[in-house]
């Protein structure tokens, strides 16, 4: 069938690279080293035809396996790659000053996320300087409705965009979750008028995490947090945390131009 001008022809995937990308995805989100017969049941792939892959990968650098070789996992090619990525985000060079300031001024845990398929992602993160402190890594996800980044994001978007985002029931992670779409929505309508979002131990219990979404694309896909145990988090805290990352966003405004919603 025909196409418009300027339009690409509808394609189907290719099987083979289609595979080896679903596998390299269900490896890095499965920290548990999976059997060949566990992968070929999960992913629906003929054993012989995973071994093949398996064997070509191993081959490549992008699998490896246990002391056994029955087990398998990620191998160093996908960290060359990943940090590849990392390296030419141009996103993450402009908010790098940002990170650091936030960093150096508060001494707390604080990320950047970027949104992906419905989901927050680390892209870069400042430790704490306390003992006591958020473990998270680079490359970990994250929901949005339990996250002050995810919140921050959605509430960026209109009703539809929220709506498309977000999985049909909303799972908690702990007991102060949201679980009610009505009851996100309206911290959303909050969220607008303040310009940052609270996580007040939704996601991790006894960890409460303040973001801005720097609207560096139109709607933006990126946000910042900063994350302070409770132990710690006095009303000083409070107040300074969210107007040093509300600066931050009107600081970066005036560097970079923020095309129109």
């Amino acid at each position: 069938m025909p196409t418009s001008a300027g339009s690409a022809p509808p394609t189907s995937p290719v099987k083979s690279a289609d595979r080896v990308l679903e596998l390299i995805e269900f490896l890095a989100a499965t920290p548990s080293r999976p059997t060949l017969t566990q992968l070929a049941q999960r992913l629906g792939i003929p054993k012989s035809s995973l071994h093949g892959l398996l064997r070509t990968m191993a081959a490549r650098g992008w699998v490896a396996t246990d002391e056994t070789g029955t087990r398998f996992g990620l191998g160093p090619r996908a960290l060359r790659v990943g940090v590849a990525y990392l390296a030419g985000d141009s996103t993450i060079a402009l908010l790098t000053p940002v990170l650091d300031d936030l960093a150096e001024r508060f001494g707390e845990t604080v990320h950047l996320g970027r949104l992906d398929e419905g989901e927050i992602v680390y892209l870069a993160k400042r430790e704490s300087t306390h003992p006591l402190r958020l473990v998270s890594a680079v490359g970990k996800r994250v929901p949005l409705h339990t996250t002050a980044m995810g919140k921050a994001l959605l509430a960026a978007r209109d009703e539809a965009a929220v709506a498309a985002l977000l999985p049909a029931t909303l799972p908690p992670r702990t007991s102060r979750s949201h679980t009610s779409l009505a009851t996100l929505r309206a911290e959303l309508a909050q969220i607008r008028v303040r310009g940052y979002a609270i996580d007040e131990e939704e996601n991790r219990e006894g960890v409460v995490c303040y973001a801005v979404a720097p609207r560096l694309a139109s709607p933006p896909t990126d946000a910042i947090s900063v994350s302070v145990p409770t132990a710690r988090l006095t009303p000083e805290l409070r107040q300074q945390i969210p107007a040093a990352l509300l600066e931050s966003v009107r600081r970066l405004a005036s560097v970079r131009a923020i095309p129109p919603s």
